[in-house]
């Protein structure tokens, strides 16, 4: 694919090409994308009535390479692989490769801390922590005196 830039008539103008030239080599997507790419997966965090499930979106990666650690009441999710050629490909952007991330969660109270399980499936890492007894809602009627 061959890409095309534009110069929008500046040629003519002795400042503009220079100019120009300046911030398209500063700003152009190949630079700064890489930068500005998340070096953590995105995260969903969602509450039910008897759990909190959290999914971190982790394409790429293998179960064996995550690490789960619960330190009081931080969860803590990191990953580090090893950056293989992939079928001797040199790649000229990559954007969706978790090579290696750290994310840390606190747990709120309410939060069962021997309750917790993680499943690994389609690049989503889901974490599903049970809620304690006393701290799922109840419902009750209220009788009007």
């Amino acid at each position: 694919m061959t890409l095309v830039k534009f110069n929008n008539g500046l040629k003519n103008n002795p400042v503009g090409p220079f100019f120009n030239d300046v911030f398209d080599s500063i700003l152009n997507d190949s630079y700064l994308g890489d930068k500005l790419i998340a070096r953590v997966p995105a995260v969903n965090i969602a509450e039910t009535e008897n759990e909190f499930d959290v999914a971190l979106a982790v394409p790429g990666l293998k179960k064996e390479d995550f690490k789960i650690n619960l330190d009081k009441n931080v969860l803590t999710v990191s990953a580090d692989k090893k950056v293989e050629a992939v079928g001797g490909k040199k790649f000229s952007k990559r954007e969706y490769s978790y090579n290696s991330f750290t994310r840390s969660f606190t747990l709120p109270e309410s939060a069962d801390h021997s309750k917790i399980e993680a499943d690994y499936t389609d690049g989503i890492l889901t974490l599903i922590i049970a809620k304690k007894e006393e701290a799922k809602f109840q419902s009750r009627e209220i009788a009007v005196k």
